[in-house]
């Protein structure tokens, strides 16, 4: 008898401990940036393979145009977003927090009014609102008034995202006050015309993720799942493409891949909408499969909380495509931090 309760004993303590596991997987997230929301067939196919319930959704850009805080680019709804739960971001651009004598207490208002326009024509009710905001030094003092007043405002949970530099030095930078950041696990390099790789570099990011195990917020994890291509001209940077890889230049005789990860230009041609003179290059800048493991691997070190989320930059067609090696992919990735 003593053997069956304590048999009972250990398999209550195991199932215990299976569902504490469980219940610590992060979630697997999508941003989706697009300025019409349309989900393809193929785009819903890998939400539901990968048990996706929440998108956030970047619903407008805020920018100055002559002096003003204006909205920009405005996201528009061409079908209901259905059962996923939508989160709206708003990005707001840094030279918006340095304007002198910006009326604070108006941005938030018409920030909180715009939202609340694009949420009615779909009835979507939102629980949080995510800023999306590159603060700066001398920045901060009016952006933490903005996330203050925000805050109140709303009523609402509020989250930020969160750059490598201001994890590492968040003394100075400061913390917004917030329920959780998204560090953002991407673009740590300076766009370049060598063979570096500006949205994903190990030995840079090693640089920073030391100090992650300090930083006061919790932090959700925001990881690139996209390509693009710099368009470099005697050996300087002129533009970049986006939603462009290897196989847009592969079969163009127009291209060839001269030594990875760039392509030479044979000809003068216009192509998707650029101009692309003789002897230009085209870098292809990319994550790979492996790139995310590995970056998964190297928080798992460095972090001390769970991650709640992971939020993959972004639902698209042209980059779901590069990841379609494995079923559950993402969720695969989301459960081994």
């Amino acid at each position: 008898m003593r053997v069956v309760t304590n048999l009972v004993a250990l398999c209550l303590i195991l199932s215990a401990c299976t569902t504490h596991t469980e219940t610590n997987k992060a979630a697997v997230s999508f941003y989706y940036w697009r300025t019409i929301f349309k989900l393809t067939a193929n785009e819903r196919y890998a939400l539901a393979q990968n048990g996706v319930s929440k998108l956030y959704v970047r619903y407008f850009d805020v920018a100055l145009q002559q002096g003003q805080p204006v909205p920009l680019s405005p996201i528009t709804f061409d079908e209901a977003p259905g059962d996923q739960h939508i989160i709206p971001v708003v990005y707001i651009r840094n030279e918006v927090m340095l304007q002198p004598a910006l009326d604070v207490d108006d941005l938030v208002d018409k920030v909180l009014s715009y939202i609340q326009q694009i949420n009615s024509t779909q009835n979507i009710v939102s629980d949080e609102i995510q800023i999306d905001c590159d603060w700066t030094l001398n920045s901060k003092e009016v952006y933490f008034k903005f996330i203050d007043l925000l805050k109140k405002k709303s009523n609402r949970k509020l989250s930020a995202t969160i750059r490598l530099h201001q994890v590492k030095y968040f003394r100075n930078t400061g913390v917004p006050a917030v329920e959780r950041g998204v560090l953002m696990y991407y673009n740590m390099g300076r766009i370049a015309p060598d063979s570096s790789n500006s949205i994903y570099d190990r030995e840079t990011a090693q640089l920073y993720t030391a100090s992650l195990k300090s930083y006061p917020l919790p932090l959700d994890i925001a990881l690139p799942v996209f390509t693009w291509g710099i368009h470099v001209r005697n050996n300087t940077v002129i533009g970049l493409l986006n939603k462009v890889d290897e196989t847009s230049f592969q079969e163009d005789d127009h291209f060839k891949m001269k030594e990875p990860p760039f392509f030479e230009v044979n000809d003068d041609i216009v192509k998707m909408g650029y101009y692309f003179e003789k002897g230009d290059r085209i870098k292809i800048e990319s994550v790979r499969p492996d790139d995310l493991e590995e970056m998964i691997e190297d928080l798992s070190e460095a972090m001390t909380r769970q991650p709640a989320e992971i939020i993959f930059y972004d639902l698209d067609n042209f980059n779901l495509k590069h990841y379609q090696h494995e079923n559950q992919f993402f969720q695969k990735i989301s459960r081994t931090l």
